[in-house]
């Protein structure tokens, strides 16, 4: 995600702490190479050249000396780059009902997104509904109806209705119950009359709290012209950007939603189910520049957790009483998430770490496994995996009874005793105090290195 411009901000920034003086040639090179990166990025010229103009002013301020001088550019560099990534917006829920009506042009994953959504708010409680109104794309209303059965989400859709209003109209009385209503709106190549007037027609029946407008973050510089008229014809409420992941362009679709004061409420970061996060601009800089976003990745965890089973696993480690099926879950949490190639980033000091490719599917793969010899252990080998250890007949025994090898056994094995050292890590750099960066760092790095790369 915006690799190449988080690698000449680093660079500009040491280059800027580590020099003995701030001389024009110094500056002008810093400037050339943050507008090279920047442009890149997609980010408008006009943009980039005010950044560049305020960081000329600055270097050359005869009134700050020193080291005063270089932490007021760096200063004036994170402010500058802050505000060109945009404004953070909080998608504010009612406490009764929220009704959210999602717009956007082909492509842009409007019902994707709203699936992954409608995860996000019902892992934090909320009853949910998807509402499937998009009547003209092939397949959009079977598309929304297996990603709610595939996520445990209640969808409403009329396979048979053309009319969206109509629709709407029948699920009405249904839809009382739930917290929020996600509903899924028509697209189209370009922003057309016939559009907007389809959709300022659902919105007079629907009454919708936010309109949010979902745009792909490879639009580019396009993307201000798409914003700006979704505002104009529909007053969008906030934005959406998806497939952050796969992209280096998307300084212009964020650029964008700031000059259009559409505030951008989430991020989408791959093509799982958990990959939305909210997006903040401090947070996203602090990480393009790899000083980590614990925040985002303590939202990360509670997106794949269920907060019930992660009080009892809870519980039982207090116990001392952890079985291999709660290394299975733990594993599997950390996978959804994306695996360490996907959370290092939000871990200060550890993004260079480097993560072995494919990695993330051989886990997967494992998972799968290791499920199938739990299912062969008795109830004692489960809560009691220590036994296993020492009894090389009872590792054979589930190895053949899964069509598994006594190395797979062994390998799971592993992996329980792996996470009962973490344990002990974390209690000896007394958790519930909370650790310093330098643990934290000392901590993943152990865990990354000398551990993950086993999958």
């Amino acid at each position: 995600m915006l690799e190449k411009l988080g690698k000449a901000l680093k660079k500009a920034q040491g280059r800027i702490m580590n020099s003995i003086l701030l001389d024009k040639d110094l500056v002008d090179t810093i400037i050339k190479e943050l507008q090279r990166a920047l442009i890149e990025a997609d980010v408008e010229i006009l943009l980039v050249k005010k950044l560049s103009d305020e960081i000329k002013k600055a270097a050359f301020d005869e009134r700050i000396k020193g080291i005063e001088k270089k932490e007021h550019i760096i200063k004036l560099l994170h402010d500058q780059l802050t505000k060109i990534l945009g404004e953070s917006k909080k998608l504010e829920l009612k406490k009764e009902q929220t009704r959210i009506m999602f717009l956007g042009l082909y492509g842009a994953g409007k019902t994707t997104t709203i699936a992954k959504l409608g995860n996000y708010y019902q892992k934090r409680g909320k009853k949910v509904a998807l509402v499937g109104l998009d009547v003209h794309r092939p397949a959009a209303k079977e598309q929304l109806q297996q990603l709610a059965e595939k996520n445990n989400l209640k969808a409403f859709v009329d396979f048979d209705e053309t009319d969206a209003v109509k629709t709407w109209k029948r699920f009405k009385k249904d839809l009382e119950k739930f917290d929020l209503i996600l509903i899924d709106t028509a697209g189209r190549h370009t922003l057309d009359k016939e559009l907007i007037t389809e959709i300022k027609n659902l919105g007079k029946e629907i009454k919708p709290d936010e309109n949010i407008l979902v745009m792909t973050a490879d639009v580019g510089q396009a993307a201000k012209k798409q914003a700006k008229e979704f505002q104009d014809s529909l007053k969008i409420s906030g934005v959406i950007i998806t497939r952050m992941d796969s992209t280096a362009k998307a300084g212009g679709a964020l650029t964008a939603c700031t000059e259009t004061k559409a505030g951008v409420y989430f991020i989408t970061t791959g093509e799982k189910i958990n990959d939305l996060e909210e997006f903040n601009p401090k947070s996203f800089l602090s990480r393009l520049l790899g000083m980590g976003d614990l925040e985002a990745l303590i939202e990360k965890v509670r997106s794949v957790t269920d907060d019930k089973k992660q009080d009892e696993i809870q519980k039982r480690l207090q116990e001392g009483k952890l079985s291999l099926e709660d290394v299975i879950e733990q594993v599997k949490s950390m996978n959804q998430i994306g695996g360490l190639d996907k959370i290092k980033s939000m871990i200060p000091g550890f993004g260079n770490v480097k993560v072995k490719e494919g990695v993330l599917e051989q886990t997967e793969g494992k998972i799968a496994k290791w499920e199938h010899i739990i299912k062969s252990m008795t109830k004692e080998e489960k809560n009691n995996p220590e036994i296993l250890e020492k009894q090389t007949s009872r590792i054979t025994r589930i190895a053949r009874g899964t069509g598994a090898s006594t190395s797979d056994v062994r390998s799971l094995l592993k992996q329980y005793k792996m996470l009962q050292d973490m344990i002990k890590e974390q209690s000896s750099l007394d958790m519930s105090e909370g650790m310093s960066q330098r643990q934290m760092q000392k901590l993943m790095k152990k865990f990354g290195k000398k551990k993950v790369m086993r999958f």
